[in-house]
């Protein structure tokens, strides 16, 4: 997303949204308060039919000139800076004191300061990614089997705007009618494929000599 750049948005809802707002929506949201969207048309047609009835697949255009993008998947993050910002958003059932101390760890060292962008992108952390991601804050998930289930997962990318710079350069064009006949199905069967992925591909034994867990990584950072 360069300057001088305009995208295709869409926006999956029960409702057409013409006027997105700064604000509004969820703030337990997995980057906190914002406009989420995708680049995906049937991605968005299935988020819009997710409680089980109908919606829309609202379509707009951004222009991405100078705004500031944090892009979690763009090399430079890793899977735990997508980590901390879900801690920091999210609520997450953490039953044991070592979950609790990777917790406050994993925010103090990679937690992002997303005040200064405009957008946000990353993965959208459904049910299935959110399991996973409690998994490894819990201590019985290695990162690399972590990173493993977010490859094989294909629950989509989202973008978010997070800024009145980015919410001024938003455009609505039209909404499409999204079925929940055709669409419910398929947001079912994509969380049951990214649970299968991981079953069958991941969750293995793990490499208790190369693994690396949440723990490994404070005992590291404590230098012992």
């Amino acid at each position: 997303m360069g300057s001088s750049r305009v995208i295709t948005l869409y926006h999956g809802s029960e409702h057409i949204v013409r006027e997105p707002k700064l604000g509004l929506g969820k703030p337990y949201n997995d980057y906190g308060r914002g406009f989420y969207c995708t680049r995906e048309l049937d991605m968005a047609c299935e988020w819009a039919c997710k409680q089980g009835g109908s919606g829309f697949a609202n379509r707009y255009e951004l222009d991405c000139s100078d705004l500031l993008v944090l892009d979690l998947n763009d090399g430079t993050h890793t899977v735990l800076h997508w980590i901390a910002l879900l801690l920091a958003n999210r609520t997450f059932s953490l039953s044991s004191a070592i979950a609790e101390q990777s917790r406050a760890f994993i925010l103090d060292q990679f937690l992002i300061d997303t005040s200064e962008f405009d957008l946000i992108v990353g993965y959208r952390a459904d049910d299935s990614y959110f399991s996973f991601a409690e998994a490894f804050v819990e201590n019985s998930l290695p990162i690399r089997r972590l990173e493993e289930a977010l490859r094989l997962g294909d629950l989509g990318e989202q973008v978010v705007l997070v800024s009145e710079a980015a919410f001024d350069r938003i455009r609505f064009i039209d909404a499409q009618p999204a079925d929940a006949a055709t669409f419910y199905p398929r947001f079912k069967q994509r969380d049951i494929a990214a649970r299968n992925a991981y079953r069958s591909e991941v969750r293995s034994a793990p490499d208790l000599e190369n693994d690396v867990f949440v723990l490994d990584l404070m005992r590291k950072a404590g230098g012992r």
